[in-house]
C-alpha cells in the first residue's frame, strides 16, 4: 500500500493511493497514520479495504508528511561509503546516531526556509524507515519485522551550524522545514529489497546526487538492531538512514541552497519530492 496524509498543515487527513493514482480518504476508518495504525494488525485492516469503497478526494490537495505524531526522528550519519569518501572522513565502526527535532517535519512539497544566519544550507536525499512495532534489544535477523514501511526524506542541513557552532549535529539539522517526509509511506511488503533502491536529488534541474541504497555501510536491519540496543523504537518513529554522495558540501566549489532554488528528489518506488526555497 501507499499511504499518505493530505490537507492543510496541522489538519491532515489519512489517505490511501489507489491503483489509478487517486487519493482515497481513510478518515472514516482511522484518525491518522500514526501509533497503533502502523502495527502489522493495523496495516492489515487497511489492506483488506476495497479502495473503490472509500471516498475519492477531488483535486490536488496539499500532501503532508506521511506519518503523524512522530515520536522520534532518528538519523544515521556517514552511512554511505561513497559519501564518507566525499566528506574525507573514515567509515565509522558502528552507526553514528543523531536526532532532528520533530518540529522540522513538513510535507514533501512544502517550502524550504533557509534559517536566519545560514550560510551553508545543504541537501541530502535519504531512505526513511518508519517503525511499526516496538523494537527493543532486537536482533538483526528479526529487525525487519518491526518495519511498517519506507519513505523519501530530505535531511536538510545547515553545515556551519552543524560543524562550527559548538554543539552536536542537531543544531544544524533541526530548523523548521528541514525534515520533508513523504509523499507516501510505502508498506514493507511492496519493497522487495530496501538495499537496492536508486535515489537522486536535483537542484534547479542539475543532478547532484545519483546513488543507491546498495552503497549503505550499515543496512536497514543493522541500523534498527543497533538503535534498539540504546533506545526502544516505537510505532511511528522515523529513521533517516544516510545519504549518498553529491551533497553541496562535497562540491568544488561548495554549493548551497539560496532563495529561489528548486529542489527535486526521489527514490525508486517511494515517490518524488519538489520544494521551493525561500529566506526564513
Amino acid at each position: 500500500m501507499k499511504l499518505l496524509r493530505y490537507g492543510a498543515p496541522g489538519a491532515e487527513k489519512p489517505g490511501l493511493l489507489d491503483d489509478d493514482g487517486a487519493i482515497r480518504d481513510l478518515s472514516g476508518v482511522i484518525d491518522d497514520l500514526s501509533g497503533d495504525v502502523l502495527r502489522d494488525e493495523g496495516l492489515q485492516t487497511l489492506r483488506e479495504l476495497d479502495p473503490n469503497g472509500l471516498p475519492k478526494v477531488d483535486g490536488q490537495p496539499r500532501i503532508g508528511a506521511c506519518v503523524g505524531h512522530v515520536g522520534k526522528f532518528v538519523c544515521i550519519g556517514l552511512n554511505y561509503a561513497d559519501h564518507a569518501a566525499e566528506a574525507g572522513m573514515d567509515l565509522p565502526a558502528e552507526p553514528v546516531i543523531f536526532f532532528k527535532a520533530t518540529s522540522s517535519i513538513m510535507g514533501p512539497d512544502d517550502t524550504i526556509e533557509i534559517p536566519r544566519g545560514s550560510v551553508k544550507t545543504d541537501w541530502e536525499v535519504e531512505l526513511g524507515v518508519v517503525i511499526g512495532t516496538e523494537a527493543k534489544y532486537v536482533s538483526e535477523a528479526d529487525a525487519m519485522d518491526h518495519v511498517a514501511g519506507y519513505c523519501v526524506i530530505n535531511d536538510l542541513s545547515e553545515r556551519d551550524f552543524q560543524l562550527h557552532r559548538s554543539g552536536q549535529w542537531v543544531k544544524g539539522k533541526s530548523a523548521d522545514t528541514f525534515g520533508p517526509i513523504g509523499p507516501w509511506l510505502v508498506t514493507r511488503d511492496e519493497v522487495t529489497d530496501p538495499q537496492d533502491l536508486p535515489m537522486y536529488l536535483e537542484v534547479n534541474g542539475h543532478r547532484y546526487q545519483d546513488g543507491s541504497t546498495r552503497t549503505m555501510h550499515f543496512g536497514v536491519a543493522n541500523v534498527i538492531s543497533h538503535l534498539s540496543q540504546f533506545m526502544s523504537l516505537q510505532p511511528g518513529d522515523v529513521i533517516s538512514t544516510g545519504t549518498p554522495p553529491g551533497v553541496g558540501m562535497g562540491q568544488n566549489p561548495q554549493t548551497y541552497l539560496k532563495p529561489g532554488d528548486k529542489v527535486e528528489l526521489g527514490i525508486a518506488g517511494l515517490g518524488v519530492q519538489r520544494q521551493g526555497v525561500v529566506a526564513g
